[in-house]
């Protein structure tokens, strides 16, 4: 407790009075760099030494331990599909054995939906009404809600080696416009070992470009799921594989004769990755994932399930230096929580159309395409790209207005105006087409403002 309530003064008083204060970034050099403030907690950490200063002493090693923090925040900070910058503010102990980084950002969008609107926040295909009417011929959005809080800790040890905290919120954990916190990722990870909640070990996240839309292409995928997973990588990060357990989510349409049941097992999604050039910044992935979907036939009285299972490959190509093409394409049956635009939709698995004694899974698949031109590199970007979801007919379909196809059309400009502010403009068309044939369309218009901190 006594080293606890130390640390918690010296994170507050850091900036002002009894921390030491080293600039640069990661690679000491540029402007967007980490502060690391060096914080004393234990009576030790200044001792007398008869050949030294003892301020000298501690000036030297604090140059070392904040090169050491800076690396270690270098080597594990995610890139990717609407991640954070790495953090402004490192706070480190002695020797850097524990580190603290604290950031986020404020994010605010302005859309306006014409000639047809989507019935979200975010510009989902599925949520395209299917009739047309004053109403949902135009309409006008603002929102904050995907602005973002994080915290990161470093624990550098001698049996584990680095331990790695991580947390961070949004704002969505509510109804639209409600605001109300909600907790993204939270996970403990070492030894190649994650244990908590994390994006989804079926997301590749350097397989999309950055969009203004929160959500991104339909055939895309950032979902949040509780698990335990263990990744490694060899040869120097060429080759890369993982495999987790995951908390699953079934979303399936029922009759009378059936009735959903709390899961008895989890999701296993798995990848293995390629990857090559400077920087490792190419890389093809090929992702799986198995599931098994429990639910009870009343007209047997037994509980029934029902396997899932989908394949994805994704990647990024590198072209040249001022050029990156985007990719995934996915493809299963039962797998709603996996795509982007299916998620919610009752469609794991229906009723046969054929025969209403029996259940089935149903078919679905999706891919997109994208590429981004780096105009002027670390301030302007375009990026522009193609979606494309469609479930397919088994035995025919349930329902006229079940869900048959949906397509997204992005393209957008981001401009840096600092390494901590950007804004960005975004145009969106979309289309959703039912199984009865019936279709309409929507348009949006994006514009967004960040500052990081």
């Amino acid at each position: 407790m006594k080293t606890f309530g130390l640390l918690s003064a010296a994170l507050f008083f850091a900036a002002t009075a009894s921390a030491q204060r080293y600039g640069g970034d990661y690679t000491g050099k540029g402007e967007n760099s980490p502060v690391v403030y060096m914080v004393s907690v234990q009576e030790t950490d200044v001792v007398d030494n008869p050949d030294c200063c003892p301020m000298q002493r501690m000036m030297n090693e604090n140059n070392v331990s904040a090169a050491m923090a800076k690396q270690d925040y270098a080597e594990l900070w995610r890139t990717g599909f609407h991640q954070p910058q790495p953090p402004t503010f490192i706070f480190a102990s002695r020797n850097n054995r524990f580190s603290l980084a604290l950031g986020g950002y404020i994010n605010m969008r302005l859309g306006y939906d014409f000639d047809g609107t989507v019935d979200n926040l975010d510009f989902v295909p599925a949520d395209i009404p299917m009739s047309q009417n004053y109403n949902n011929r135009q309409k006008l959005t603002m929102d904050a809600t995907t602005s973002r809080l994080y915290m990161m800790a470093v624990g550098n040890t001698q049996k584990l080696g680095r331990v790695v905290v991580f947390i961070d919120a949004d704002f969505r954990g509510g109804a639209q416009n409600s605001y109300t916190p909600r907790i993204r990722s939270a996970y403990v990870s070492m030894l190649g070992l994650t244990v908590g909640r994390d994006i989804t070990t079926f997301c590749d996240l350097n397989a999309a470009p950055e969009t203004v839309d929160f959500r991104g292409p339909n055939a895309y995928n950032l979902r949040f799921a509780t698990m335990v997973r263990y990744e490694a990588c060899i040869a120097d990060d060429v080759l890369k594989f993982g495999v987790a357990a995951e908390m699953p989510s079934v979303s399936a349409t029922y009759n009378t004769n059936f009735q959903p049941l709390t899961q008895r097992m989890p999701d296993f999604p798995m990848y293995l990755q390629v990857a090559w050039g400077r920087n490792r910044m190419s890389h093809l992935r090929a992702s799986g994932v198995l599931r098994n979907m429990y639910f009870r036939n009343t007209m047997a009285n037994k509980n029934w399930s029902l396997f899932g299972w989908g394949v994805q490959a994704s990647g990024r190509i590198h072209v040249v230096r001022a050029i990156d093409l985007y990719f995934n394409g996915v493809y299963g049956k039962g797998i709603t929580p996996y795509i982007q635009d299916l998620v919610g939709s009752n469609l794991d698995f229906t009723p046969d159309p054929t025969n209403a004694q029996r259940v089935q899974t149903t078919p679905m698949w999706g891919w997109q395409a994208a590429g981004q031109i780096n105009l002027i590199p670390s301030k302007l970007t375009i990026s522009g790209g193609y979606s494309m979801v469609r479930v397919d007919k088994h035995h025919g379909y349930v329902a006229a207005d079940e869900y048959r196809q949906g397509q997204y059309i992005f393209g957008n400009l981001f401009y840096h105006i600092s390494p901590k502010f950007k804004i960005a403009g975004e145009y969106l068309y979309g289309t959703r087409k039912d199984m009865s044939g019936e279709r309409n369309h929507a348009n949006r218009v994006n514009v967004m403002a960040q500052y990081s901190f």
